[in-house]
């Protein structure tokens, strides 16, 4: 059960980096210590008011933070229901909310004395922006990438070459976004010593979830910040983002976990169909497992293993879901709801005829289901959209297989 005693933030996770019955520690042995030390140092980091001088200063002057909250007034009122706005982390230098904890672990890194991050990839926005991070903070990088991604977003490749970043592709299974986890993490077990592994969502063992979380809520407090200021001191009815790990929901749901009348909505890719192997809608369809270090909600088949996942947006092709988004899912805290292929391919069109945003496709799964939403709920309330990442990368992709949309 979730605890009210005190602010949401102080009681999750616990000391051993349990969500409730979620999340823990599950990496071999021999990098049991350089997790510790990871997760020590984070703890006397977190307080210390250089290293928050440091990460604002690149928020500010690197990321170009703050990003604005933005009403999407046409398509409103097409809709003719709810209002609905959008943070626009797609505003972001390098175009998505995944910089807000590589410049983060980038600081982290350099505090622990090491000299190079690793990290996996699917849609490519992740690696890119620690790329980014990795070339500011002067510092090595290694993204892993599966193959297939390697080839359907092959900007963001050549993006991350540019900044000096080694892409190595992942060839096994399905060769993507969980194959590039797996590629990654060995990679990490053996240069741990030298280098830090910066995940790319709110996935994996203790104290991953936390940090990215943590360096995520920056969202959140903004959009919470922003969003009483455009309504004269109200707050939204419905907070809506897509999911996979849960990085940009939970950088988005941490300023609204203590608002019980704020209702919390994650947005699951649902692909070609409920088939197995034909979704990643692990909330709606998984089940209690361990996957890349953590006990969490895994997409599997009978036997255990992990089953394979299929989603328009590279970015969800993941088979799990964080632990913290487990425990909250368990918790009734957020809803869950499926977006189809399909449903995402008409709104990143909609969105860029009627509104001038081009989304990416991972987003957009967000505000589908916002749009849907709103046509069911009355005028006088507000939905506030993670905008988490624009689409650059994802034009080629539905010019190919979808036209222009005309």
């Amino acid at each position: 059960m979730m605890s009210n005693a005190k602010p949401y933030s102080q009681s999750y996770p616990d000391a051993e980096g349990y969500f409730g019955q979620f999340g823990g520690n599950h990496y071999p042995p021999e990098v049991q210590p350089a997790l510790a030390e990871l997760a020590n140092t984070y703890q006397e980091l977190r307080q210390s008011p250089e290293f928050q001088r440091d990460l604002n200063k690149a928020r500010i002057g690197l990321q170009g933070r703050p990003t604005p909250v933005h009403y999407l007034e046409t398509i409103s009122k097409q809709v003719g229901g709810a209002q609905i706005y959008v943070k626009r982390e797609d505003l972001n230098h390098t175009g998505a909310h995944k910089i807000n904890h590589c410049v983060g672990f980038a600081l982290l890194a350099k505090s622990l004395g090491k000299t190079k991050l690793i990290a996996e990839t699917g849609a490519g926005q992740h690696g890119v922006a620690l790329a980014t991070a990795a070339a500011y903070f002067g510092l090595e990088c290694e993204v892993h990438m599966g193959k297939v991604d390697v080839s359907k977003q092959s900007s963001n490749v050549g993006r991350m070459q540019l900044l000096g970043t080694r892409v190595v592709s992942a060839t096994a299974g399905q060769s993507a976004l969980k194959e590039a986890s797996d590629s990654a993490f060995n990679a990490y077990v053996e240069q741990h010593k030298h280098a830090l592994y910066a995940i790319g969502s709110a996935i994996g063992p203790h104290p991953f979830p936390l940090i990215v979380r943590d360096f995520q809520s920056v969202v959140g407090q903004e959009a919470r910040e922003q969003f009483l200021s455009i309504t004269n001191g109200s707050l939204p009815e419905h907070v809506v983002a897509c999911v996979a790990g849960g990085s940009n929901a939970m950088g988005m749901y941490s300023a609204f976990l203590d608002d019980p009348g704020v209702v919390l909505h994650a947005v699951e890719p649902l692909g070609k169909s409920d088939e197995l192997g034909q979704h990643a809608a692990t909330l709606s369809y998984g089940k209690p497992g361990t996957l890349h270090g953590a006990r969490s909600i895994v997409l599997q088949h009978d036997d255990g293993t992990p089953a394979n996942v299929s989603s328009v947006a590279s970015g969800l092709v993941y088979p799990g879901i964080g632990p913290e988004m487990a425990m909250l899912h368990e918790a009734g805290r957020i809803f869950v709801a499926g977006i189809s292929d399909e449903e995402v391919i008409s709104t990143f069109f909609r969105m860029a005829k009627f509104e001038g945003i081009i989304p990416a496709l991972e987003s957009a799964h967000a505000v589908a289901f916002a749009i849907r939403l709103a046509s069911q709920r009355p005028s006088s309330e507000r939905i506030l959209v993670n905008l988490s990442g624009r689409g650059d990368k994802d034009v080629d992709y539905v010019l190919q297989n979808y036209g222009t949309g005309q």
